[in-house]
């Protein structure tokens, strides 16, 4: 799969700290409960790829789900894109930045929260920053 920005995993590794890295570009996760955007519930602004800063998820799109990582229901249109991840023994959705490749994390879907979409986007806060201000928002101004 190709991605507008690409880059050799010697920039990645001199761009991103070893966390970011081992989570952004391997796959990795990190620890439940350990992420510094777990528990951060903004009322407005925007979750941004922490690789290459493109907007991924608004803070109205974050929920409380409890699980120990960011959850948001819905992402910014084309942000994010799935496909099958068969790893660790069973078949999950694997969400990536839709620009980068970056791995952001898993959606599971049915688990019977009470949001729109009825959708959990379980996302490594190493794989974001946030941002007070709204791009999208201000690009519709």
């Amino acid at each position: 799969m190709s991605f507008p920005v690409e880059k050799s995993s010697s920039e990645w590794r001199a761009q991103l700290n070893p966390e970011q890295f081992k989570i952004l570009r391997q796959k990795g996760t990190e620890p439940a409960f350990s992420g510094k955007y777990d528990k951060h519930y903004p009322a407005e602004g925007v979750y941004a790829c922490a690789a290459c800063a493109a907007p991924l998820y608004t803070a109205n799109q974050k929920f409380k789900s409890g699980c120990g990582w960011p959850a948001f229901f819905d992402t910014i249109p084309g942000a994010v894109t799935r496909h099958t991840d068969r790893t660790l023994g069973m078949e999950r959705t694997e969400i990536v930045c839709s620009n980068c490749g970056g791995h952001l994390g898993h959606v599971f879907k049915g688990e019977g929260f009470p949001t729109p979409t009825d959708e959990r986007h379980c996302v490594n806060s190493v794989s974001l920053k946030f941002q007070d201000s709204d791009p999208v928002k201000e690009s519709k101004a």
